[in-house]
């Protein structure tokens, strides 16, 4: 028999259906995907040995649970993936405000209906997606708003007496007995309003304008929070600190491997991008490693962090700045290059926090520097390693790469240039040829004048060319020649 298909109190005893609270729910269905090799938290990286296991523990311990760290680090998506622990369907009184369960009613409408109908109380079905609750703290949200008031239309209506408990019009958290509630940003929530969580946690008791129930509400709590020291905004109250079971620290990715897992699985790209647009592997990481800079950088807060969501928009205007150039030179296939990075500083600057040193230098300058910071930090991994100091007339790997900018002058590479155009500009430069052949012999085609830029970039970033921007794209030229055009 299916289960929608019980409509009353009575189907539902003679089915044998055992009610159970929230928090057992989610533990003995943690229970048997741990036990099957299922994987719990999908679609959730770089947290399978520090924060999912901590977080595994504290549902099998019955806690409510604080996901503590800065922003973009996946907390909210880890407490919407508890849904999935839990049950598909659960029985509630038909008509209950606050779904209460059949044979555990704790409202006064459902203990009345159940009294006056008996076996015969319709039940309805509230499936797992519908258990979700999620309330952002801010600081303008009320008691009323999360516990309740009492309704004077609903007093008239009803014609009843301020005294009489049927006046009370329930808030979120009695709303969503036997649901999972998140509270993102809890330090937000005014003090006062922390406090009035208290009984909520630890006794199930709700108090709404003198009325003094008892409804022990089945809840799984979650809250979300930055680490208390992030800004002046406020923070958690001590005992209600204590009251919450674990709280569990939240992370950045700790390998670029990991974070370009997350960007590709965020990113909204359409077929049409995918098709136009190739990207080589490279340009990837030095997308990543941009993120792991500016958490490293000394112009940008670390306190703030950088969220995982800048890899992500940067990596999508990065696409888009590769299919407008397309789209204007009228082409059906073309390969990013590392000049179309400069397409993804708008991406940086609305994500970063800038202290005040980064506020003089300018936002658009820090990111900048950013991307040269990222593209020196990988440079090592694909080509010898240049030294800060050289001796005089020493052959380098680079040499004939630089004397050819310091004979010919340097050249433009325009942003919008045609593909043809490019790859005939960075052609000229021959050296780079046998240097991509001695120390990149198994690159692919596809990949050829990527890296070659790749070079020109890291070459700039170790101070052995200039490169020089101007409206339409970059200048590269040698160093001194540079210098002495200055004056």
């Amino acid at each position: 028999m299916n289960i929608l298909d019980i409509k009353t109190l009575g189907e539902l005893q003679d089915a044998g259906y055992k009610t159970k609270s929230i928090k057992d729910e989610l533990r003995e269905n943690l229970r048997e995907k741990i036990k099957s090799g299922k994987p719990v938290f999908e679609g959730v990286h770089g947290f399978e040995n520090t924060v999912i296991p901590e977080l595994e523990r504290a549902i099998l311990s019955r806690h409510n649970i604080n996901l503590l760290g800065l922003r973009g680090q996946a907390k909210t998506r880890l407490a919407r993936k508890m849904i999935e622990l839990l049950d598909e369907y659960i029985p509630f009184v038909e008509g209950s405000e606050i779904n209460d369960d059949p044979f555990n009613p704790i409202s006064r409408y459902a203990k009345d209906l159940i009294a006056e109908r008996g076996y015969q109380t319709p039940i309805s079905w509230l499936h797992r997606s519908e258990r979700f609750f999620e309330k952002l703290a801010t600081p303008d949200v009320t008691v009323a708003d999360l516990i309740g008031d009492v309704d004077p239309i609903k007093a008239a209506n009803l014609k009843l007496s301020y005294a009489d408990d049927r006046v009370i019009h329930f808030g979120m958290i009695p709303r969503a007995n036997r649901c999972i509630f998140v509270i993102n940003e809890l330090p937000d929530l005014q003090a006062r309003i922390q406090v009035a969580l208290f009984n909520i946690l630890q006794e199930g008791d709700i108090q709404i304008r003198g009325f003094k129930l008892r409804m022990p509400l089945d809840m799984q709590f979650v809250f979300t929070a930055n680490p208390e020291d992030y800004t002046n905004r406020g923070s958690i109250v001590t005992p209600l600190k204590d009251r919450i079971g674990s709280q569990i620290l939240t992370h950045y990715p700790e390998s670029i491997t990991i974070a370009r897992t997350i960007t590709e699985q965020e990113s909204r790209l359409d077929q049409n991008q995918a098709d136009l647009v190739y990207v080589p592997s490279l340009a990837r990481d030095i997308l990543e490693q941009i993120s792991f800079e500016a958490r490293e950088s000394e112009y940008i807060d670390n306190k703030s962090g950088v969220s995982a969501r800048m890899s992500i928009t940067a990596f999508e205007n990065l696409i888009s700045t590769a299919e407008r150039r397309a789209l204007l030179s009228g082409v059906d296939k073309t390969t990013l290059r590392l000049s179309d990075f400069i397409g993804i500083i708008p991406a940086i600057t609305g994500k970063v926090e800038l202290v005040y040193e980064g506020e003089q230098e300018g936002a658009d300058v820090v990111a900048e520097s950013l991307i040269g910071s990222a593209i020196k930090t990988l440079f090592p991994e694909y080509f010898p390693k240049i030294e800060k100091l050289e001796k005089p007339d020493e052959k380098t790997p680079y040499s004939d790469v630089v004397e050819w900018f310091f004979a010919e002058s340097g050249f433009e590479l325009l942003d919008d240039a045609s593909d043809a155009a490019y790859k005939s500009i960075l052609d000229e430069v021959t050296p780079l040829d046998l240097l991509l052949k001695k120390y990149q012999p198994n690159l692919a085609k596809e990949d050829v004048y990527f890296m070659k830029e790749f070079v020109l970039w890291g070459l700039v970033e170790y101070r052995k060319l200039s490169k020089d921007r101007f409206a339409k794209g970059n200048q590269f030229r040698d160093i001194y020649g540079s210098y002495i055009s200055k004056f």
